[in-house]
């Protein structure tokens, strides 16, 4: 017979090693226990788990230790490459996980009800999106909305929208998470591109890619087989300063030259193919009718609507390489 299964003669007994451990996590009454534990357990590193909770790695080092030391009960075992859960720790945490998620739900459920247009709102999306065609349009939102105090995270990386990392986020993806609802803006689409700067040969041109790629791309195998590699990239605004600079030719997304309007860059008559990419707006299904989220969602799909043109490429300035 399974633990915690019911049998003819009754529920089944819970064995003591998971009654205590049930015991331990019904203890950790402050949210902010489990906070802590959790964050060093998915991290692996005090520093790490303070950067994501934005506390000094040596409150979680206390905290947690305060919590073994009660409970006499050992959640870590330190390794030189971080901490591992212990036994115990790894039955806590897949209990924990529960309560976190369902502290999460109760969270958002309280949140979606909220009809002010003021309070806090954190938005996440790329460095470039939000720079070159997000920002410069921001106005426009908080003059009419001077009570919402808006936060933007810039970064690469997904939030957890379902965690309220974030409220809202703007990604570049061809399809977004299932437990997510949105609505996609516009269609990405790439160029070649060059400016008038560069003095180099139509049939070996410099060539500037990314970082990752460590063989010619098939976009420059294909158009440009006796193509030089000038410089790698990590970082589209980098690698726009160098195609800017006369350094070479790159494959860019239309939406960063084209939206600038730079008139000394251009884009090749090169034919590639169609991305399956979009540019999405995107929030968790929980917090559709929250009075801001809609606000801030129907400013976003304004200020991509109205760029479409740009981001999809149907502006670029287009001239053959000399």
């Amino acid at each position: 017979m399974n633990e915690g299964h019911y049998s003819e003669g009754g529920p089944a007994r819970i064995s003591s090693t998971n009654a205590y451990l049930l015991c331990k996590i019904a203890q950790m009454n402050n949210w902010d226990d489990l906070r802590y534990f959790l964050q060093l357990a998915r991290n692996g590193s005090l520093s790490a788990a303070a950067r994501a909770l934005g506390v000094n790695h040596s409150t979680i080092a206390r905290r947690i230790g305060a919590f073994e030391k009660t409970h006499g009960i050992k959640l870590f075992t330190r390794h030189p490459e971080g901490y591992r859960l212990s036994d115990a720790g790894e039955e806590i945490y897949a209990r924990a996980l529960t309560i976190e998620a369902e502290n999460h739900a109760v969270e958002r459920l309280l949140y979606a009800g909220d009809t002010r247009l003021s309070g806090k709102l954190v938005a996440t999306m790329p460095h470039d999106l939000a720079n070159f065609c997000i920002i410069p349009h921001l106005q426009v939102f908080t003059e009419q909305y001077p009570d919402v105090d808006l936060e933007l995270v810039v970064s690469p990386g997904l939030k957890n929208l379902s965690a309220r990392e974030a409220d809202m986020a703007i990604r570049l993806t061809p399809a977004p998470p299932d437990n997510l609802v949105g609505v996609e803006l516009a269609k990405l689409r790439h160029g070649v591109y060059f400016s008038d700067e560069a003095s180099f040969h139509s049939k070996q041109p410099n060539l500037i890619i990314w970082r990752h790629e460590t063989q010619l791309p098939d976009w420059a195998t294909e158009h440009f087989p006796e193509s030089n590699v000038v410089l790698r990239v990590d970082d589209l605004a980098s690698m726009y300063a160098a195609v800017k600079a006369g350094l070479g030719i790159a494959r860019m997304p239309c939406y960063l030259p084209d939206v600038l309007k730079d008139s000394h860059i251009y884009r090749t008559p090169i034919s590639l193919t169609p991305s399956t990419w979009g540019v999405w707006v995107l929030h968790h299904a929980d917090l559709r009718e929250t009075a801001r989220v809609r606000a801030f969602k129907k400013f976003l799909s304004a200020t991509i609507t109205e760029q479409k043109s740009l981001i999809e490429g149907e502006m670029s300035c287009l001239k053959k390489l000399d």
